[in-house]
């Protein structure tokens, strides 16, 4: 019988107390640990989303990056960020299932996939048809592309943190957010000339300038 794997079985599981809670130290780190991981869920599932674009192998990579990262907490880096650190767990897993299946996941309706983009609230119905292009011309894109939308324009990765994410330099994370971008604004019938976000404040240029 399959494990139940949606992103609520998860967190109940992380959040569950277990037999062996007495107050020991390392379950205190561990609890907080996995608290953190919580608050990361819907993250974690909207980029394995993007990269299977199934919604239940997605919840399987969730599952099995959790997994992975209470495992081996001690390789977290304290003062670096905990999201990147999850999502190249994640993708290493991704990456893993292709090299075993050869085939990528069954292409979802993008009507089913609202959390790619990430949003709240009601909206209008011209509103929606405006997410649901911006979703679709993501959707659409080659996969390295959309990786990088996803990190950099949705997860609110630098350059660098992205970068050491998907294993590449930081320049070819510049020349493929590039291509994205103007792949996305010609889908979308935007003017890829369009002034870039500034640079925020204190950041190294390279790391942290925005294009989208």
């Amino acid at each position: 019988m399959k494990i139940p794997t949606h992103p609520e079985c998860v967190r109940r599981r992380l959040t569950s107390p277990g037999p062996q809670e007495t107050g020991n130290f390392d379950v205190i780190e561990t609890d907080q640990f996995g608290k953190q991981l919580v608050a990361f869920l819907p993250n974690l599932r909207r980029f394995a989303i993007s990269l299977c674009r199934s919604r239940d192998l997605a919840d399987d990579l969730v599952q099995a990056a959790c997994e992975r990262a209470l495992a081996n907490t001690e390789r977290f880096e304290p003062g670096t960020r905990f999201d990147a650190w999850l999502f190249r767990i994640l993708r290493n897993l991704w990456i893993d299932h292709i090299r075993r299946q050869r085939t990528a996941g069954p292409h979802e309706d993008i009507e089913q996939r609202q959390d790619l983009v990430g949003a709240s609230g009601e909206r209008d119905v011209e509103a929606r048809f405006a997410l649901n292009s911006v979703a679709q011309a993501i959707t659409d894109l080659p996969d390295d592309q959309r990786e990088i939308i996803l990190l950099v324009c949705v997860e609110d990765l630098s350059y660098r943190e992205a970068a050491g994410v998907l294993a590449i330099p930081i320049g070819t994370v510049m020349s493929r957010l590039a291509r994205a971008r103007k792949n996305l604004a010609e889908a979308v019938g935007i003017n890829p000339g369009l002034p870039r976000s500034p640079v925020m404040k204190g950041e190294n240029r390279n790391d942290q300038m925005r294009v989208c």
